[in-house]
């Protein structure tokens, strides 16, 4: 059964480094969680937090985007990103040429790496971040252009496996659900942010630097709430994992009374997951 926790002290002797999910634990991509923050900032004071983002860049070009949102300095001592990790993917595949399929804010991703672009139907394979404007686009924008791509038997990268992220008070596509779509249609994706290995090796590098010391396995909690992605990732690993269930499955879990233990449980049974504990909103 998952543990519902009244907040993040409740574990401090648990462990020895947390990794973080960032969008939707810590904030919502229009304002940081002022208590979230807090929370992480209280533990880095004695122990180290790696955030671990699916983020489609690589992690120096999405700090600025961290404090213009308020997330404080001190809530992060190291920063993973499915960007980093994506980067490996792209330079075994260069020089392509790639379609490049994302918004050009995502630009960081291909720095450095010397590939050629072109369109869908000249391309050597395809790189997605999501889509490319995701403010009105989803997966079925792209069905003809991925229809043909599948036939021809083109790879995609996909740089950000998160189906759907929480902006503000909407959900919007991610890369994750372009993706979902090319494998339905018989097409052969790679990924490696969350809930894929690579990223999870980068932040237990990180977390043995910051340590100095070998990491215990045992004794890292990953945090998030994402569960084809935050929760999966963890298990797949054999970590324990804090779901925070007031992000993008809010609607599912929270009720007039607070945190509904039983629909998490049946959230999580759903996709054959499970949670060590669970909290509505990261609090210290």
């Amino acid at each position: 059964m998952t543990a519902l926790i009244s907040g993040l002290s409740d574990l401090a002797d648990r462990y020895d480094v947390i990794l973080s999910d960032v969008w939707g634990v810590i904030h919502n991509g229009r304002e940081s969680f002022p208590a979230a923050c807090g929370a992480l900032a209280k533990w880095g004071e004695e122990k180290p937090v790696v955030l671990i983002s699916n983020s489609p860049r690589p992690s120096h070009s999405v700090i600025p985007q961290l404090d213009e949102l308020g997330v404080q300095r001190a809530a992060w001592q190291a920063f993973v990103t499915s960007g980093d990790a994506t980067r490996v993917l792209l330079s075994e595949l260069a020089p392509g040429p790639a379609w490049r399929v994302g918004p050009e804010r995502d630009a960081p991703l291909y720095e450095g790496l010397g590939l050629d672009y072109a369109d869908y139907d000249k391309a050597a394979f395809i790189s997605v971040t999501g889509p490319y404007d995701d403010e009105v686009e989803g997966p079925g924008d792209y069905q003809d252009r991925f229809e043909a791509c599948a036939a021809r038997g083109l790879v995609m990268t996909c740089a950000n496996p998160d189906i759907v992220v929480q902006r503000g008070d909407r959900l919007i596509y991610c890369g994750g659900a372009l993706a979902q779509l090319y494998a339905q249609l018989g097409g052969k994706v790679l990924m490696a942010g969350k809930p894929y290995a690579p990223i999870y090796d980068l932040c237990l590098v990180e977390a043995q630097r910051l340590l100095g010391r070998p990491v215990d396995r045992a004794r890292v909690l990953c945090i998030g709430d994402g569960l084809p992605t935050d929760v999966k990732g963890a298990n797949d690993q054999g970590l324990d994992v804090l779901f925070v269930a007031s992000g993008i499955h809010g609607a599912e879990t929270i009720g007039p009374d607070g945190l509904n233990a039983r629909a998490v449980e049946e959230l999580l049974a759903a996709d054959g997951l499970t949670a060590t504990y669970a909290i509505a909103d990261l609090v210290w």
